[in-house]
């Protein structure tokens, strides 16, 4: 199959837009059949608490939670910094489906020896 994608995303809903085309990168990743990994950090380990990532960007955009379902079914996943998710007093128990608490080690395991295409936002 295709090589893994890895998409990083550091910011929350401060900015929408950002959020989206990040969600986007990583639907068509992941839509394509490509092995694909959003890693959560800063404000966006928030995104991964039940309930926090709705809302639309634009006009005529995706709905982020739209985007959510999108990826959940093409079998993407979130690793969700642990040091960024605990600094801010989440609750573990909130995760969103396909999210994980999973730090930069486990995530250099999962990318492996053949490497992965990345985009950072």
């Amino acid at each position: 199959m295709a090589n893994k994608a890895v998409v990083s995303l550091t910011t929350g809903l401060e900015d929408t837009e950002k959020v989206m085309i990040a969600l986007l990168v990583a639907v068509g990743a992941a839509e394509s059949g490509r092995p694909t990994l959003t890693f959560l950090t800063k404000e966006a380990v928030r995104l991964a608490v039940t309930g926090v990532a709705t809302g639309t960007a634009c006009e005529g955009c995706p709905s982020i939670p739209e985007l959510l379902k999108r990826y959940a079914a093409a079998g993407g996943i979130f690793y969700v910094c642990p040091i960024c998710f605990n600094s801010k007093g989440l609750d573990p128990d909130t995760l969103i489906p396909g999210a994980e608490i999973q730090g930069t080690v486990p995530m250099w395991a999962w990318i492996g020896d053949d490497g992965a295409t990345t985009f950072s936002y």
